[in-house]
């Protein structure tokens, strides 16, 4: 049996439970309100927000969201995290708790702030 390639993110929600859409839906929505100008992507045949590079992947797990912010936010949100199993750069949402929308939409900003910070400006060079 062959894997789904998804091509869109509607098209990776549909398939799962509705219980489990509706998570992922006010996961996307939320991470949307936070970087309102990222493209959606699908990366790695995950749902992904890219504005430059990447900024976060999630996906749909038996008993979890997996959420995929790199590994920098690990590291400075770690005392937020603590409630989490997390990895180098992943962090589980059980599917039976609420989500943490702020501190997801913390993140998410954080991500924005850090690709911006890394990417060069597009200004003209000055000519002597």
């Amino acid at each position: 049996m062959q894997a789904t390639k998804f091509k869109t993110i509607a098209q990776y929600h549909a398939m799962f439970p509705k219980n489990v859409q509706t998570i992922l839906n006010t996961l996307h929505n939320t991470i949307k309100q936070a970087a309102p100008k990222a493209d959606e992507v699908i990366s790695y045949n995950m749902p992904a927000f890219k504005q430059n590079k990447v900024l976060v992947y999630y996906a749909a797990h038996t008993a979890h969201i997996g959420f995929y912010p790199t590994a920098k936010p690990m590291v400075v949100f770690k005392d937020e995290l603590t409630k989490y199993k997390t990895s180098k750069g992943a962090i589980q949402f059980p599917l039976d708790k609420k989500l943490p929308l702020a501190l997801i939409k913390k993140i998410v900003k954080f991500r924005l702030a850090d690709v911006k910070s890394k990417t060069p400006s597009k200004k003209p060079l000055l000519k002597n």
